[in-house]
Order: structure tokens, then C-alpha cells, then sequence
């Protein structure tokens, strides 16, 4: 890292330090008021609704049966609060659906055709009268949503792919961010000047033009840095901050605005036509370098629906687990942090290690900050695979927000000895690795799956871990230990050689790389892995009936189970056992084992909290 040790994952990264900083703690602060106050979550909505509005009340989720709640009928003449929903109905909402919303006081912005839903403004008061209409689904918030956030291609393998000729030719992947500066020399085609940014459009309404009278396309700078890290060619650094997939094309699907916020409706709007545009520019894969707080099950969220349509499209859905490693609420150690979608079981999910200054992965350590699972409510076994996410030096884009709050970020090119690259991290950074991979593997076998691609790079991933690790913050002293268990690492560290080289095939069909379920038995105590009715740990092998695994599991040989609970030898829920182990299963389990929904993320119901993150380390 050219003289930058990165022992701490903090130093030179500060990219909106005080407000990231400021939203974790207020987020564990509003936790903790939320969980004194005894704030009603699902199943525990008080009792003065009728039962005709119980089943109603049911298709609200929680934070919104909490806020409706809580807020009584509006008094005449006091102003009714509102709130942003997305309305899911049991079709494709025709015109008179859409009415029987706006004449309840809903104000409509959009239709989300690929999850059946519309977007509304609407009075909270009235939420229940809505859920009554029997062709509402559900209604969930549209929560607001901000990015998650050389020697990385060297611990990966990609420059061992890079010389035997996989750059990503002829795939394309949607990067779904603040946009792309197509601009940036890095993203040129290898035969001439043209950008490789086949495509670009606007969700957010608020593109501006520039100086020249051009659009420009990322006011944040956080898109363009991804898709440097996934795309770039390294032109302006004699290929020295090149990305992992070098020739790949790029479709510019911008959800993101120059404070780098967004919406859920943003990002699924922005999914839906990925798929559109999948057979016109051979979409493959989708990024996504960002998330939010999980606020219910991923069965009743629309934002995961919107990726699991992209995923049985035939499209590879990457996405971060977030930055919320270091969040303790009462002892669970950053246990439960998984943001949305990468909650999602079918996406591939990915955390961010630290390459420590050297080409080698041997010496590679966890980032304290990569959020953990297993995810809130639905307990699946998160992240999937890990990546280098920290100080990654890749495309700037100059004049954008990052760049003007963070000039000392900016890094020389070795061409031009301009400052053409910027320095970020997160699990934002470490997710258009893992889909610069997906590229090349699908260059070299354009047949495979999205749960082929999926389980080929689980089952070669790097496994070979310490059992803990202790990272310190430079500016407070506070410690932070790590431990290497599935939990953190999920099958462990990308080996994009190891995944070229390999030759096993899971089975097609979607579902088949779904990650398990951790499944608590409060009678015996013990926690097992399901993916669906089939227990997938022991003596089977893991995802369905297919022997491409043989004797030994995705997750390896490392002690993961056996002689110690999952969890390794040092209970992940912090030095408070049963503090840590009530926050992140929930309060109370039910027959069969499974686990309340009362967990990290679930308790609160204020929806500030709840903002939809870039996935960068602040």
C-alpha cells in the first residue's frame, strides 16, 4: 500500500466520519430507549386493535405497526404524520388500485411492477385502513439508504487470472451505486478511447450538468471508485490500481445522490430494469455495494424480493454485509449485523478483510467493522465469502462529494502523476471484487448459474484463519477482537484462481447454493445449519443431494462445530453469554427451535435509524 500500514482499519479512511460514527451510535442508543420503553414489535401490537384490524395490522411491518401504534387517530385540524411506504399488492396494481390508496390520503410517486407494488406517501393513521383492502400484500417503509464502503488482486489471485488472459470480456455488470465517471481514463476500452460504461440512467432526479454542459453522472464518487475496483483497467497507474476484471462492460444504474442517499424504491426500480436491459447489453451481474438495517423476515422485504427476481433472471446478485462489525448491543459482539439484501439467502454475500500491507493473503486479517451474522429474524448463516475491503486505492472521481470533503483520500497516478485515484474502505470496497470475479468465471464458462457461480467460489475459498484477532481504532484506543468463525468469515476468502481452476458443478437450479438457516434448540441447546427441511451439516453434505462437496464442507476443516459450539471456542456473543445470546436469537424461542424475532436490528421501530447505508467505512 505504497507505506500505508493498515493494521488499523481507520487511518487515512474517514470518509464522513461524523456522520457514520454518529448514526451507529444513535442507532444503539435508540435501541436501547426503544427496548426500555418496551415499543410493540410483530406479535406484540397492542391490543386495542379490533380483530378485524389484527389481520390487517399483520400485513404492516413492524416498525410501521409500531409507528401506527403508538400514533392514534389525528385530532381535526392537527397535521396527520406521514410516512413513505411501499405497498405491495397480490398483482400488478391496476389503475383502481392505486386509487383505493390515494383516497385513504396517499400521495403516489411510482409503480414497482417487479415486486407488485406502488410507492406512496401516506398518512400514518391510515395504514391499517389500507392493509384492510383484501388486495394489499403488505406495506413496508421505503427506508432511506446510503453505500456501504494494487494488493488486493495479489491475495485474491486475479493477477494470476489477469495473465492467463480472464479481464471479464463480453460480460457486463450493472452497478447499481451514485452513478459512474465514465470519464476516468481507467474505464476506456482496451482497443481505443470509448468507455466501457455502456449505458447510464437516473433514479434519484437529481442529475445535474456540468461546466462543459455534460451530465455528469456521479455527484458522490462512490460509484466510480466501486466500478474502478471491479472494471478498471489501471490505465492512469501503469496498470498498478487496476481492477479485478479489466474489460468488462459497465450499466450505470444510478440510486444514489451527491449525499450519497437513496431509497429501497431507488434500488428496486433500478433492479427491474437491469433485467430489462440483461438480453441488450448481457447483464450478469448486479453490484451492490450498499444496504440498511434488516427491519423484517427477507420473505416479507421488497427489497429482497427484488433480488431474488434478478437472481432467478439469471443474474448474479453481489452484495456487502455492511460495516456494523463493531455494534455490542448488551454483549453480542457486532453478532447479527447483516444488512439488507444481503440478508437475502440466495445473494452472495460479502465481507471485508485487511490485506496488511503485503501481496501475500497469508497475513490477511479480518476488518472488525465486516458485520456478522447470522441475520436478524431469519438467522441464515451470513456473510457468504470474504474480499479486501480495506484502503482500496481505485478510481477517483474528482469533484464529487468524497473527493471535495476528503482531498488527503486522493492518491497520484504513476501516468500522468495526476490525482487520478482515491483511497476508501468497507464492505462497500471489498463487494466489486467478489463481482469482478463472478466475471471472469462466467468469461471462461458464460453456462453456468447464478448458484453454480455462487457455490464454486464458497467451496474454494481460502480457509486457513487465525482463531482471533485484535484491531485497534488509532483515535479513541479502543480494541476490538475477532473471531474466525462462520458467522464472520462465512466459507472464508476469495481465491478467484482456486475458482477458475475448479471444475464442479452444483446443480442449476435456483435455490441451490441457498445458504442455511442456524437453527437453536432450546431443548438440547444445540444450533444446526437447514436449508429447508434438510439438515445440512454432520455426516451429509451441504446444499441438497449434490456430491460435489465429497467428505469435507463449504466452510472447512477449521473448528466450527465438533468439539466446541459453533461459534469456536469463545462464545461470539462477548463476555455477557446470555445478554449477547438473547439479542441476536431473539427473547424467547418457539417449538421446533426456532428463534423469537426480537434481535439487533428488530427492537426499533424509528425509521432515522434505519437509513439505507453505503457500505463505507467512515
Amino acid at each position: 500500500m505504497q507505506g500505508q500500514s493498515n493494521t488499523s482499519e481507520l487511518r487515512n479512511v474517514r470518509v464522513a466520519a461524523a456522520r457514520g460514527s454518529a448514526w451507529t451510535m444513535m442507532y444503539a442508543v435508540v435501541c436501547a430507549i426503544l427496548l426500555a420503553l418496551a415499543v410493540p414489535v410483530l406479535g406484540q401490537i397492542p391490543s386495542r386493535a379490533s380483530n378485524s384490524g389484527d389481520a390487517a395490522i399483520a400485513k404492516l411491518s413492524p416498525e410501521l405497526a409500531g409507528m401506527y401504534a403508538v400514533s392514534g387517530t389525528a385530532s381535526r385540524g392537527t397535521a396527520r404524520p406521514m410516512v413513505r411506504v411501499i405497498v405491495q399488492f397480490r398483482q400488478t396494481p391496476a389503475g383502481k388500485h392505486l386509487a383505493r390508496v390515494q383516497g385513504l390520503g396517499g400521495r403516489f410517486h411510482r409503480r414497482l411492477n417487479l415486486v407488485q407494488s406502488g410507492v406512496f406517501t401516506v398518512p400514518v393513521d391510515a395504514l391499517q385502513k389500507m392493509a384492510q383492502a383484501a388486495e394489499v400484500r403488505s406495506i413496508s417503509p421505503d427506508h432511506s439508504l446510503q453505500a456501504a464502503d494494487d494488493l488486493s488482486n495479489a491475495a485474491v489471485g486475479a493477477d494470476v487470472a489477469f495473465q492467463a488472459g480472464h479481464d471479464g470480456t463480453g460480460m457486463t455488470v450493472a452497478v447499481i451505486d451514485s452513478g459512474i465517471n465514465d470519464s476516468h481514463a481507467d474505464f476506456s476500452q482496451a482497443t481505443g478511447t470509448a468507455s466501457r460504461v455502456l449505458y447510464h440512467q437516473d433514479f434519484t432526479g437529481t442529475s445535474i450538468t456540468g461546466p462543459a454542459g455534460n451530465v455528469v453522472y456521479d455527484t458522490y464518487g462512490h460509484g466510480t471508485h466501486v466500478a474502478g475496483i471491479l472494471g478498471g483497467n489501471g490505465k492512469l497507474s501503469n496498470g498498478q490500481y487496476r481492477g479485478v476484471a479489466t474489460n468488462v462492460n459497465f450499466v450505470d444504474l444510478r440510486v444514489l445522490d451527491q449525499n450519497g442517499g437513496g431509497s429501497d424504491s431507488n434500488v428496486i426500480a433500478a433492479i427491474e430494469q437491469a433485467i430489462a436491459l440483461k438480453g441488450t447489453y448481457n447483464i450478469r451481474v448486479i453490484n451492490l455495494s450498499l444496504g440498511r438495517p434488516v427491519w423484517n423476515y427477507y420473505a416479507s422485504d421488497p427489497l429482497c424480493q427484488a433480488v431474488e427476481a434478478a437472481w432467478q433472471s439469471g443474474i448474479v446478485v453481489v452484495a456487502a454485509a455492511g460495516n456494523y462489525g463493531r455494534l455490542s448491543v448488551n454483549g453480542s459482539n457486532g453478532y447479527g449485523t447483516i444488512t439488507a439484501p444481503g440478508n437475502d439467502p440466495l445473494v452472495l454475500t460479502v465481507g471485508a478483510m485487511k490485506s496488511m500491507g503485503t501481496a501475500s493473503r497469508t497475513d490477511d486479517l479480518i476488518a472488525s467493522y465486516s458485520s456478522k451474522g447470522p441475520t436478524t429474524y431469519d438467522h441464515v448463516v451470513k456473510p457468504d465469502i470474504l474480499a479486501p475491503g480495506n484502503l482500496l486505492k481505485s478510481a477517483i472521481d474528482h469533484g464529487s462529494t468524497l473527493d471535495v470533503e476528503y482531498p488527503a483520500n486522493e492518491v497520484l497516478g504513476t501516468f500522468d502523476n495526476n490525482p487520478d485515484y482515491f483511497t476508501l474502505s468497507g464492505t462497500s470496497m471489498a463487494t466489486p471484487v467478489v463481482s469482478g470475479a463472478v466475471a471472469l468465471l462466467l468469461q471462461q464458462n458464460a453456462s453456468l448459474t447464478p448458484d453454480q457461480i455462487k457455490a464454486r467460489l464458497m467451496k474454494t475459498a481460502y480457509k486457513t484463519f487465525p482463531a482471533s484477532s485484535v484491531a485497534t481504532d488509532p483515535a479513541t484506543g479502543q480494541t476490538f477482537t475477532s473471531y474466525y468463525d462462520m458467522f464472520t468469515v462465512g466459507a472464508g476468502y476469495l481465491d478467484v484462481n482456486a475458482g477458475l481452476l475448479n471444475t464442479d458443478l452444483a446443480p442449476a437450479t435456483t435455490g441451490a447454493a441457498l445458504s442455511p438457516a442456524a437453527v437453536f434448540d432450546a431443548t438440547s441447546g444445540a444450533v444446526s445449519l437447514v436449508n429447508g427441511n434438510s439438515v445440512v451439516w454432520g455426516n451429509s453434505v451441504v446444499w441438497g443431494n449434490s456430491v460435489v462437496w465429497g467428505n469435507s464442507v463449504v466452510w472447512g476443516n477449521s473448528v466450527v462445530w465438533g468439539n466446541s459450539v459453533v461459534w469456536g471456542n469463545s462464545v461470539v456473543w462477548g463476555n455477557n453469554t446470555l445478554a449477547g445470546f438473547s439479542v441476536v436469537w431473539g427473547n424467547s424461542t418457539g417449538g421446533g427451535g426456532t428463534a423469537g424475532s426480537s434481535v439487533v436490528w428488530g427492537n426499533a421501530t424509528d425509521l432515522k435509524s434505519g437509513q439505507f447505508r453505503l457500505c463505507l467505512r467512515r
